[in-house]
């Protein structure tokens, strides 16, 4: 399996990538700064390296520079909610296969990575920016969103069971985080009723209250 380290500073849009990464068959971890990233990434040979470009007030693409010092062969991807030529540019610099604009697109994200892990494609050491547009077209998104969907529904049925298994075990911060992954995929891939109850099931969680109800309501809502 392949494994993947989400770098940002930003939880909600950390887990939406590691939601993605997830339903497309990656080992993910993540971390919420720079340090953390450096420390795990010693430990760990990531296939995949994905940050953005400031995390908390620090420099992703020097976190980039600094892993491929230490000796890295991770793939490094780069988001930034101000996409820009100069920090494409940079990003290419740092070793980069694409800066992509944030919220991540699912389709361009996951369709992006299955190119470039499987095939020749895979193994060149040359790096290139390319824009989100060159991705993919109409028919291929289609596609490709029909594929997600497909995934959506025959991982639902496992992340539904760890939120349940967790829950019965008092596990609060197991809950919290299991039913955020589970929230911010639902919510990028059109299903806003599971999102929305996700979203108050983490909450409940996180002020270490377990809504058993808000459990049985998502598996009667998710119809599993």
């Amino acid at each position: 399996m392949l494994t993947a380290l989400v770098v940002d500073a930003d939880a909600l849009a950390r887990r939406r990538v590691i939601g993605l990464l997830r339903l497309g068959g990656w080992d993910v971890q993540e971390a919420s700064d720079v340090a953390a990233a450096l420390h795990m990434a010693a430990s760990t040979p990531y296939d995949l390296v994905v940050t953005d470009v400031t995390v908390g007030g620090e420099d992703g693409l020097e976190l980039l520079r600094q892993l491929r010092r230490d000796g890295s062969q991770a793939r490094f991807l780069v988001v930034t909610a101000d996409p820009s030529p100069a920090t494409s540019a940079e990003a290419a610099a740092a070793g980069a296969w694409a800066c992509l604009p944030k919220p991540v697109d699912p389709g361009a994200l996951l369709d992006f990575l299955r190119s470039r892990t499987t095939g020749p494609a895979a193994q060149g050491d040359r790096y290139e920016i390319h824009e989100i547009d060159d991705l993919h077209d109409d028919d291929l998104e289609d596609e490709l969103m029909d594929r997600l969907q497909e995934m959506y529904v025959s991982a639902l049925p496992g992340r539904l069971s760890a939120i349940d298994v967790h829950t019965r075990q008092g596990n609060s911060p197991a809950v919290a985080s299991a039913a955020y992954t589970l929230a911010g995929t639902s919510g990028q891939l059109g299903h806003p009723e599971v999102a929305s109850i996700c979203q108050a099931i983490a909450a409940d969680a996180r002020r270490g209250v377990l809504a058993h109800s808000r459990v049985q309501h998502l598996h009667a809502l998710a119809g599993v």
